[in-house]
C-alpha cells in the first residue's frame, strides 16, 4: 500500500486506480483526503516513506483473515515540494506512530483501517 500511495504522491491524483490495489475502507479513504488535500495545497511528494512494521495480533490465530500492524513511519526522505520543484515548508520530516488493519478481501490482504500520528510520536 505505502509503495502505491509513495507513487501516486508524486503527482497527487486522489482518483489514482492504483490507490485501492491495497487499500479498501478507511485506509483507502484516508489516503484519497491526504491526496486531495495535497492537490488543493498545489504540492506533489517525493521519495518514499520507510516502515518496518511489527505484526501485534492476527485473528483468529490460527487461520489470520486479520493482521494488525504497528510501525514507526519515517518519512524524512518522502517530502512535500510545490510545483515548482522547492520545498513545501522548512520541516524536515519526521517519525509518526502508526497502526494498520491488513484484512483478506476477495482473495487479497488489503489495508482497511490506517492511523498515521502526528510528527514525533515515536
Amino acid at each position: 500500500m505505502w509503495a502505491d500511495m509513495a507513487a501516486v504522491s508524486r503527482t497527487s491524483d486522489p482518483k489514482s486506480p492504483r490507490l485501492d490495489d491495497h487499500a479498501v475502507d478507511g485506509a483507502l479513504r484516508l489516503l484519497m483526503y491526504g491526496l486531495e488535500k495535497a492537490q488543493a495545497e498545489r504540492v506533489v511528494t517525493k521519495g518514499a516513506p520507510r516502515l518496518e512494521p511489527e505484526v501485534v495480533r492476527t485473528r483468529p490465530a490460527d487461520a489470520p483473515t486479520a493482521v494488525d500492524l504497528e510501525d514507526c513511519m519515517d518519512d524524512t526522505q518522502w517530502l512535500q515540494y510545490k510545483l515548482d520543484g522547492s520545498l513545501k515548508n522548512d520541516v524536515p520530516g519526521s517519525h509518526h506512530h502508526t497502526k494498520a488493519t491488513v484484512e483478506y478481501v476477495h482473495g487479497a490482504w488489503k489495508v482497511s483501517k490506517l492511523y498515521v500520528d502526528q510528527a514525533g510520536t515515536c
